[in-house]
């Protein structure tokens, strides 16, 4: 039985460069930015940046590794708040993804996740609907 203040087992997702190559042909999002030290800088960022879509997708990884069923995820949404900087080493940037069951009411529970690279929050108010039996 899900309950509310169930914490679901948390998830570390490692992001390096060749990740984020991979994703920009799956995805056809080439900004430079993703790929290209130059080009972050010159637009102010930090570095190269995972491409949030990529951050998003992973962070719900920790709902749907945690379900029977991924199809029971109804509803998904977050907030970009900080970007994930991806350092050209073959360290990459690591992500933990961690979630709590908040609500849950007629058949439905309200699961809020935690994303943190380093000591930042990266998302905010992601948050996953997920139908419960």
């Amino acid at each position: 039985m899900i309950e509310a203040g169930t914490e679901l087992p948390p998830l570390t997702v490692t992001f390096k460069r060749d990740d984020l190559v991979r994703y920009a042909g799956a995805s056809g999002d080439f900004n430079p930015i993703h790929w290209n030290d130059r080009m972050a800088s010159a637009l102010g960022l930090p570095g190269v940046i995972a491409h949030g879509m990529l951050t998003m997708a992973s962070a719900v990884r920790v709902v749907t590794d945690w379900l029977d069923d991924p199809a029971d995820l109804v509803e998904y949404g977050v907030r970009f708040t900080k970007p994930v900087v991806v350092p050209d080493d073959d360290k990459g940037a690591s992500v933990t993804f961690s979630a709590t069951v908040g609500k849950v009411a007629d058949g439905l529970a309200e699961i809020d996740i935690t994303a943190v690279a380093g000591e930042e929050k990266v998302l905010g108010r992601a948050k996953a609907v997920v139908r419960v039996r």
